[in-house]
């Protein structure tokens, strides 16, 4: 079986795991500024962190469209591969999961001879919450397990992986409509933070604290409370040199083994959450669809 494994760049994966499995990887637009840029391309997520600094206005992100789509399929057809499997941004926050779906419908009308059989997979989620089981599904795919199993297996793992996360500056997450905008200006004045789940693409504030010295202690106790126990976890930050060395050890000490890894939150995920802004990756219970 010859098969193309594609996400698009809110995965949050490091390239160097992206080259060892040859995943494809389409990039989300984003325009800050006035100025046009391409996620993954243009800088990496640590600049975008700077400029998003710097900047005179808020980000905007664009999605990816069902033409782009139809292009990556068309050109894994003349590569000749037979099973072709997408995994897309949350649903529910992005139309560009139906925008994929789009384009295999068109693909099929324009090539009815095409044996390739293309699968779309709603992750769910966001950024290594979406890109971690990938790469287990690239492992698998890799020791030749059939496509239907491992897709199966990314549903059902999609349906446990949970994001907790917290921004320390609230002025993009407001803009996103994460909180609302009298709760965040409440949020600013009296020096509340809020911590959220993001599930499903739909946030739900589960602890607010008072002060930054506090969000540190919730964000570790709701990570120990609500993760499957002894399941691997993974810290997303903004900024490594703010955020890194204290979530790593707060976390560690809090479950008693560190995290797989503390990777960059990239730009797509960037602009909606703002410079300064920490997620935890795990594995919750199995949630249904409702």
């Amino acid at each position: 079986m010859k098969y193309k494994v594609l996400t698009d760049s809110t995965c949050d994966l490091p390239e160097e795991a992206v080259r060892a499995h040859g995943i494809d990887v389409i990039c989300f637009k984003l325009a800050l500024d006035g100025q046009g840029y391409v996620e993954r391309q243009d800088f990496a997520p640590s600049e975008f962190c700077r400029m998003l600094r710097a900047a005179k206005s808020l980000p905007t992100t664009a999605q990816i469209t069902e033409y782009e789509f139809l292009e990556r399929f068309e050109r894994y057809a003349e590569e000749g591969a037979d099973e072709v499997i997408y995994v897309s941004i949350n649903a529910g926050g992005s139309a560009t999961n139906a925008n994929a779906q789009f384009a295999r419908e068109e693909f099929y009308k324009q090539h009815p001879e095409s044996a390739m059989h293309i699968t779309v997979v709603d992750s769910r989620g966001y950024s290594m919450a979406q890109g971690q089981p990938i790469l287990e599904a690239c492992e698998k795919l890799e020791a030749g397990e059939p496509m239907d199993s491992v897709v199966d297996w990314l549903r059902d793992r999609y349906a446990r992986m949970e994001i907790l996360l917290t921004a320390y500056s609230l002025k993009v997450i407001r803009k996103s409509g994460r909180i609302s905008a009298a709760a965040a200006i409440a949020g600013e004045v009296l020096g509340i933070h809020p911590v959220f789940t993001l599930n499903d693409g739909v946030s739900h504030v589960v602890r607010k604290v008072r002060g930054e010295k506090a969000v540190l202690g919730a964000m570790t106790s709701l990570l120990k409370t609500r993760m499957v126990p002894g399941v691997p976890y993974y810290i997303g930050v903004t900024d490594r040199a703010l955020y890194e060395e204290e979530y790593k050890a707060a976390c560690t000490e809090a479950v008693g083994y560190p995290p797989v890894c503390v990777f960059d939150l990239g730009a797509a995920v960037q602009s909606n959450t703002g410079p300064d802004a920490v997620g935890i990756v795990y594995e919750g219970t199995f949630r249904e669809r409702t």
